[in-house]
């Protein structure tokens, strides 16, 4: 049975998918990932949310990179991978995606931004720190770069991409959703993980922990891999899209 047999037959019977997503369901549309040697971090240093709030030189710097666009976290297309978990949403057949991802491509993609959970929030706009009011980059970025003015919102709080920052809270109730969802799951489906960031990794533990049947697809092995019902290491578009075309032939 092909990889993409075996993947479908786990997730025929199942109504309730929670798909959770990593990195690696990005890099094949050209995002980095953030911690291999090659990934985000190895090419430049995070900036603290602390630093962010504390600092203009720093909140400076930010925005110089989100501008630059030297994290490659927004631009770019989405790949089969997303494309496929959309097909999940809209045939019934998964209930949400758990996103640790901040590139808006599951939403790129087509799935609905409801049915879409972003652990560490969403590059592609910016919320005011105080009042929480949503700001679009693209009114943002002329007066950054033409006149050097750091965003600040009209009631004076400071703007910050809607990226959760190294030492940043996530947003409320955000946790409390995905934690929902896992434990009403039917199956606990991970896409491109290595299930080693807090608290996100809590999820598929809480998933196995309480029976739901576990599935890893990820190109390194994972802590979980020998708990998992499954564990392919392979890329992650044509197997999604094979699997999700042999569902629908069913159908």
């Amino acid at each position: 049975m092909s990889p993409a047999a075996r993947l479908a037959a786990l997730l025929s019977p199942a109504r309730r998918i929670v798909v959770f997503t990593g990195a690696g369901v990005s890099t094949e549309s050209g995002i980095p990932d953030f911690r291999s040697p090659a990934g985000v971090w190895s090419q430049m240093r995070p900036i603290r949310y602390q630093e962010f709030v504390a600092d203009e030189d720093m909140r400076r710097e930010a925005w110089s990179r989100a501008f630059s666009g030297i994290a490659r976290w927004t631009g770019s297309q989405p790949n089969s991978g997303h494309r496929a978990v959309a097909r999940l949403l809209e045939m019934g057949k998964a209930s949400v995606v758990i996103t640790q991802n901040v590139d808006n491509l599951h939403q790129d993609g087509g799935a609905p931004a409801g049915q879409v959970i972003e652990l560490h929030g969403n590059a592609s706009y910016a919320t005011c720190l105080s009042c929480s009011l949503r700001h679009e980059l693209e009114h943002l970025k002329a007066p950054f770069l033409e006149q050097d003015i750091v965003p600040v919102c009209g009631c004076g709080g400071l703007i910050k991409t809607a990226v959760v920052s190294f030492g940043q809270a996530m947003p409320p109730g955000v946790m409390e959703r995905a934690q929902a969802e896992t434990l009403a799951a039917d199956l606990f489906l991970v896409l491109g993980s290595s299930l080693t960031v807090q608290p996100a990794a809590t999820l598929p533990r809480m998933a196995a922990s309480a029976d739901i049947p576990l599935v890893i697809v990820n190109r390194d092995a994972t802590p979980l891999d020998r708990v998992a019902d499954l564990v392919l290491q392979e890329e992650i578009g044509p197997l999604m899209t094979e699997a999700v075309d042999l569902l629908a032939s069913e159908a």
